[in-house]
């Protein structure tokens, strides 16, 4: 028998089946039942028997491996579906992280472009219900004052749409202000998911803008919320088709939206934003050092812009769930954020 490279790669290949047959990997799924007469003639094969590899008849049925994790894997409902019944947690939580990932923080659904992952984000909407549910009944899971929900957080997903963003308070305080208009509707869509909608595609197209880290930082001591988010200007320009070289150069910054907050009964965070700022961003460029100087008393403009009819840049946002480190929010629309405490800090200087 000669050994040629491709005849070595499948003794080699039959060796291992050979090896997995007498329980040498106990992580794989062995082949159904119709199959086993298999076994043995890898075996005879593994051993030098020029029969074995003539036999036309003996085949192996390809059978996916299945990994069993005590964190992503579904547990049956009793109704033959797939929703978990019974999980931890800290299994909750996990599901949650890995939803975030996969779908870039809630970003990858857009329903702008399309319905596609809208049933993985359903999935993930009822996961974070889930852990809602699982609030201790005594109330340690709903925060009393800012001291509960006091420090750094990063958001690690989103079911809002068109905008992560929408976490700071003052896009809140936007959203806030159209329920006061006197019609709600424009074309058909409420005035503020429009808004949102056409901010997004003006913002966002072609690769103009792109947003990054998304944080809040809640200081007790001086009753503020500080809501941050990183964006970037030109992150990925170039001429169509022809281009194969960066057009513009990338500029950005970390806008700043301070708020004053305090937490009401059943975990309402009320809010009424103050001013908005920037700062820089470690490896940005900005537009300049003046950029960071600059503040805009956004709470003293806002109550003579006529649409606002005297009213002050208030929200709220109810926070459903509270932990050591994690913390889920809900705004006036029933959308839902997710914050941890970061892996990595950033020193805010205001």
């Amino acid at each position: 028998m000669s050994h040629t490279p491709a005849s070595a790669v499948i003794l080699l290949v039959l060796l291992s089946l050979a090896y997995l047959d007498d329980g040498g990997i106990h992580g794989f799924t062995y082949p159904t039942a119709k199959n086993t007469v298999a076994a043995p003639a890898a075996r005879r094969i593994a051993l030098g028997s020029a029969s074995a590899s003539a036999d036309a008849t003996t085949t192996w049925t390809t059978t996916t491996a299945r990994f069993s994790s005590p964190w992503f894997a579904a547990e049956s409902d009793g109704n033959g579906g797939a929703e978990m019944t019974r999980s931890s947690k800290d299994r909750l939580k996990a599901q949650i992280l890995q939803l975030g990932a996969a779908l870039d923080r809630g970003q990858s659904y857009n329903p702008t472009s399309g319905e596609y992952y809208s049933s993985t984000m359903e999935i993930a909407r009822s996961r974070i219900k889930s852990l809602i549910a699982r609030a201790d009944p005594d109330g340690t899971n709903v925060p009393k004052s800012l001291n509960d929900i006091a420090g750094e957080w990063e958001l690690v997903f989103t079911t809002v749409k068109h905008g992560i963003f929408r976490s700071s308070p003052f896009f809140l305080a936007v959203q806030e202000a159209f329920e006061y208009g006197r019609e709600r509707e424009a074309f058909g869509q409420d005035k503020a998911t429009l808004f949102f909608k056409l901010h997004e595609l003006q913002t966002c197209s072609w690769g103009i803008s792109k947003i990054g880290r998304v944080a809040q930082r809640i200081d007790p001591t001086t009753g503020y919320l500080y809501s941050e988010f990183d964006t970037s200007i030109f992150s990925l320009t170039v001429i169509p088709i022809l281009g194969w070289f960066k057009l513009l150069p990338t500029f950005g910054g970390c806008v700043v939206t301070a708020s004053k907050a305090r937490v009401a009964d059943g975990g309402v965070i009320e809010m009424e934003v103050d001013y908005t700022t920037s700062r820089p961003v470690p490896g940005l460029n900005g537009l300049g050092e003046w950029i960071w100087s600059v503040k805009v008393p956004v709470g003293a403009v806002w109550k003579f812009l006529p649409w606002n009819g005297g009213r002050s840049a208030t929200c709220s946002v109810t926070v459903r769930y509270v932990d050591e480190d994690f913390r889920i929010v809900e705004d006036k629309s029933g959308d839902l954020f997710v914050y941890t405490r970061p892996v990595v800090s950033r020193n805010l200087d205001i």
